[in-house]
C-alpha cells in the first residue's frame, strides 16, 4: 500500500487549496479512504471519509460546510477541497485508508494559512 499526498502550501486566510492523494498497490476502488490532519502540539484528528463509490461522505463538525472530500476510482486518487481556510486550519494532512484490520498513511503535506 502506498499514499502519496500533494498540494499543500502556504495560503493566506480565506484562500482555498485541493489537496490530492494518490494510491496504489490496493483496490483502491473497494475503500473508504479518509482525511486526516496533525497541527502542532496535538494530536492527528479526523477530518473527512468518503465511501469506495463516493456515495458516502463524512466530515468533522470544524470543517463541514468549508471542506469537500471526493474520489476519482479510474485515478485511483482521493481529492480534499479546502475553502474559506483560517489560521487553525494550519497542520500537515494525511490521507488513510484501513485495510485488513491495519491503518496506512501517507507521509502528509503540509497547509499553512497565514497572512
Amino acid at each position: 500500500v502506498q499514499l502519496v499526498e500533494s498540494g499543500g502550501g502556504l495560503v493566506q486566510p480565506g484562500g482555498s487549496l485541493r489537496l490530492s492523494c494518490a494510491a496504489s498497490g490496493f483496490p483502491f476502488s473497494s475503500y473508504t479512504m479518509s482525511w486526516y490532519r496533525q497541527a502542532p502540539g496535538k494530536e492527528r484528528e479526523f477530518i473527512a471519509e468518503i465511501s469506495s463509490t463516493g456515495a458516502r461522505t463524512n466530515y468533522a463538525d470544524s470543517v463541514k460546510g468549508r471542506f469537500t472530500i471526493s474520489r476519482d476510482n479510474a485515478k485511483n486518487t482521493v481529492y480534499l477541497q479546502m475553502n474559506s481556510l483560517k489560521p487553525d486550519d494550519t497542520a500537515v494532512y494525511y490521507c488513510k485508508v484501513k485495510r485488513a484490520g491495519n491503518d496506512y498513511w501517507g507521509q502528509g503535506t503540509q497547509v499553512t494559512v497565514s497572512s
